[in-house]
């Protein structure tokens, strides 16, 4: 088939550079010049690397990440740095950290030559029939894979827009731009109303970010002091995280998620796909293995496509599939948001106290069954 996928962040490049393996035609279209990552770090779960290993792009992506996380103790951290709640070293397996612009730059030299059309804004059809319009010219395709982020163009177009959400805190994301004595142990550290995890990279760098609860919209002159000023009298090495990372290169924004779920995830042969379908908070982590799991879902259930008739039947199966299984995570995560945000000081306590008392067993069984993904 001939495909196209509007937008070239991780969901769009994971199911162009699938389709393309199995030989479909895909077509991607960036609006930006430049389509490098706008970001830092992230981390990917063993559910992403089950869904990339179906689709043949798993080994590259772990030759540019680490499981060095995975070989930590991590948890959640009093600022104190009192322990809350940890697991050993091992307890959650496949995690891996990586720069998101290694990820991108991957995933794109997995695509096949010619493929990424970048400076193309690309408009859906408002019906979801097959056709994408790029500068007043209408070009015909078999299906189309909208994959264009949280305030997803085609999600409205298609009128399957239920809102976007502000989640009632700001976060900033950096890079050391040297390696740190992280003694062996990563996580979050959970205060009132604020957070701020740490994360090492392949490269011996730390990938850190922090959020605090907040009206939306506001910013600071030098968000370094910012921070310092939020974070400066917890644990170490948390300032040395801050210190290390150059001014310029902190970013801030604020969280957003969707208000509520598309009723449907496919409109005629239009598919949404990772944020467009359903941005979640970043809490647990699974925006970009949601995204990735979307993708590998779609080019499986296409290889089983034969003939025409079997593309609506598949794509319903998409939209079923995908949506029960990310309503799960979205849910989930803002849960945890609000959990981990706490801000009065009773109910920081209590978290703290249920925390503490949580079995480490119990714990680690939760994670398993939210990384685990299988093609059935």
């Amino acid at each position: 088939m001939r495909i196209a996928v509007i937008g070239a962040g991780i969901g769009g490049l994971t199911v162009a550079a699938g389709l393309g393996a199995d030989g479909h035609e895909a077509v991607v279209y960036e609006r930006r010049e430049d389509p490098g990552a706008v970001g830092a770090g992230l981390t990917l779960f063993g559910n992403a690397f089950g869904a990339l290993d179906e689709i043949g792009l798993g080994e590259r992506v772990r030759e540019v990440s680490s499981d060095a996380v995975a070989r930590m103790r991590a948890g959640q951290r009093a600022p104190s740095g009192d322990w809350l709640a940890s697991l050993p070293p091992g307890a959650v397996p496949s995690l891996h950290s990586l720069h998101r612009a290694e990820l991108h730059r991957v995933l794109q030299e997995a695509l096949p030559w010619g493929s990424l059309r970048l400076g193309s804004h690309a408009r859906v059809a408002a019906s979801g029939e097959p056709v994408v319009t790029v500068d007043g010219v209408e070009e015909p395709f078999d299906l189309v894979v909208a994959a264009d982020g949280l305030r997803s163009d085609a999600r409205t177009c298609l009128g399957l827009d239920r809102g976007v959400r502000y989640a009632g805190c700001t976060a900033w994301r950096g890079v050391t731009s040297a390696g740190l004595d992280l003694r062996r142990e990563a996580g979050e550290t959970w205060g009132r109303g604020k957070i701020f995890g740490i994360v090492p990279l392949p490269d011996a760098r730390v990938y850190w970010f922090a959020t605090e609860s907040t009206d939306a919209g506001r910013r600071a002159d030098d968000e370094r002091e910012a921070l310092r000023a939020r974070f400066g009298d917890w644990h170490a090495p948390i300032v040395s995280c801050i210190d290390a990372t150059p001014a310029e290169a902190i970013l801030r924004h604020d969280i957003h998620d969707l208000a509520a779920l598309p009723a449907s995830f496919v409109k005629g042969r239009t598919v949404l796909l990772g944020d467009a379908a359903h941005a979640m908070t970043p809490n647990l982590g699974q925006g970009a293995g949601q995204a990735i799991e979307d993708a590998a879902t779609l080019v499986l259930l296409l290889r089983g496509v034969r003939r025409a008739g079997d593309l609506g039947s598949a794509l319903a199966r998409y939209s079923a599939l995908r949506r029960k299984r990310t309503r799960l995570v979205w849910r989930q995560s803002r849960l945890m948001g609000r959990v981990a945000q706490a801000s009065h000081p009773v109910s920081a306590a209590l978290r703290d106290t249920l925390l503490r008392a949580a079995p480490a067993a119990a714990m680690s069984r939760g994670a398993l069954r939210l990384h685990r993904w299988t093609a059935s």
